[in-house]
């Protein structure tokens, strides 16, 4: 079934040459350098942002848990609860 990725290989030497001959052809002797330092800066900062957040991570996991009492349901008095349906019928009555 995936027989046919294993044709694909890596490039070998002649390849490697005319990659790096149309990239100068393509780029110039000039851009290249910029090219490459903007690549760098690019992975400078992606590493940067990587380390960042990888020590946000681990500085969330070793702070301690804060413990936190369980709530209590809020009680209701009986009376109100009990007032409200007399004065309902007393007013369905009244009419």
């Amino acid at each position: 079934m995936f027989s046919h990725l294993f044709l694909i290989s890596a490039p070998g030497g002649s390849e490697w040459i005319l990659i790096i001959l149309a990239v100068l052809i393509l780029f110039g002797g000039k851009k290249i350098p910029e090219f490459m330092r903007g690549i760098g800066r690019g992975m400078r900062e992606f590493n940067d942002a990587k380390n960042n957040v990888k020590k946000e991570f681990e500085d969330g996991m070793n702070e301690p848990r804060e413990t936190v009492p369980p709530a209590t349901p809020a009680s209701t008095p009986a009376s109100t609860a009990t007032s409200t349906p007399t004065q309902t019928s007393a007013t369905n009555s009244a009419n």
